[in-house]
């Protein structure tokens, strides 16, 4: 009995700690029914999470305070059911979206866009919080933001196409991260210097899990701004750019 207790006691202090399924009840050989039960929210919710749709006019509402002219365009992909089968067409841009952005192209040193993904109600949650630290940020080391963009349907590497467009020299893609059992609304940011056509996830740098359980807004702002920094010194992005970070924040101001 005392073995009992003092096994459920040390669970639940490793629960307070993570939000992986461990030390799940059993009965016999299978998962207890309440276990099993959440087990199948979690499913229905990630499966939820890749279907929903951006309310773009909702992020705009909520991207004002910032600003910047907010730019709606969409990939060559049709729906959702298209989106999901052919990740190739959510890498281009729809016949249009070219000419949407040719009028605000600049002379910019990064370019933010915001793309649905794989879930829309992470970048819906998480990406204004996250513009409105690091945006302000960069300004005030100068640098040139150019307009932001909302992309429906997209895939990472649009975001290396609309800044071409856009002549941006560096692009900071907020996206919706696969959905997973604990986390429907994981948001991802990759950026890339001077992305082209034939850019590689390996000149791209990524901060993952971005949300309040995982890394914090003020934490994702403050990478990546060092990042865009670091990139912008070096000129270089991906795996031989280091994310020092970190380190930044024990050595302090």
């Amino acid at each position: 009995m005392n073995d009992d207790l003092t096994r459920r006691n040390t669970w639940d202090d490793l629960r307070r700690l993570t939000a992986a399924r461990i030390g799940l009840a059993r009965s016999g050989a299978s998962l207890s029914t309440a276990p099993l039960l959440q087990f199948a929210l979690a499913h229905a919710q990630a499966r939820d999470a890749v279907h929903e749709t951006l309310d773009e006019r909702q992020l705009a509402s909520d991207l004002a305070d910032l600003t910047l002219p907010v730019l709606h365009v969409a990939s060559a992909v049709s729906d959702r059911q298209q989106y999901l089968m052919r990740p190739d067409l959510g890498r281009r841009l729809a016949d249009g979206a070219e000419a949407a952005l040719a009028p605000h192209a600049g002379s910019y040193d990064v370019a933010f866009v915001v793309a649905d993904g794989l879930s829309a109600r992470a970048v819906q949650a998480h990406a204004a919080p996250v513009l409105r630290e690091v945006v302000p940020a960069l300004r005030k080391d100068n640098l040139r933001i150019a307009p932001l963009v909302v992309a429906r349907h997209g895939r990472v590497a649009l975001g290396d196409a609309i800044a071409t467009r856009l002549n941006a020299a560096a692009v900071v893609m907020l996206i919706g991260e696969r959905p997973g059992l604990s986390s429907p609304d994981s948001m991802g940011a990759y950026l890339t210097w001077r992305p082209h056509a034939a850019t590689t996830d390996a000149e791209r740098n990524c901060i993952s899990n971005i949300r309040p359980q995982g890394v914090a807004y003020g934490d994702a702002a403050f990478k990546l701004g060092a990042l865009v920094t670091a990139m912008r010194a070096r000129q270089i992005s991906g795996v031989m750019l280091k994310d020092d970070s970190d380190r930044l924040t024990l050595q302090g101001p």
